[in-house]
């Protein structure tokens, strides 16, 4: 069967999904999976709940925040970097000004009543 390699990047507490390679603050990883996988691949084989990620980006677009991850089916190709933030990271400098969305965050954001802007992002 054919394979991808996911340039994973890990913030924060979720440093600790990277075994040895994470350093406390952050772990970069090359992980290696069948073609055709998605986030929900990814998220199984770093043992990573879901629940436990912030902000995610996949190539620079936003993918996934706290309360709104539509990226679970989104299928990853190779050579995509995928980077992680734990939920109590800060919204990462570079995208001050805004930032890109994946297709699926895009539907996502449009479909939700508030747009995606809570004052919380817990669901009762």
């Amino acid at each position: 069967m054919a394979s991808i390699v996911v340039d994973v990047w890990l913030y924060g507490t979720l440093s600790r999904f990277g075994g040895a390679k994470g350093n406390g603050s952050f772990a970069n990883l090359r992980i290696r999976l069948p073609e055709t996988s998605t986030v929900a691949n990814l998220l199984s084989r770093l043992k990573m709940p879901t629940q436990q990620r912030g902000i995610t980006f996949i190539n620079g677009q936003l993918s996934a925040m706290p309360g709104l991850q539509p990226d679970l089916s989104h299928i990853l190709h190779d050579g995509d970097r995928v980077a992680f933030f734990d939920p109590k990271s800060m919204w990462p400098f570079q995208y001050r000004h805004g930032a890109a969305l994946t297709d699926e965050m895009e539907r996502a954001l449009v479909s939700e009543k508030d747009h995606g802007l809570h004052h919380t992002y817990t669901k009762e």
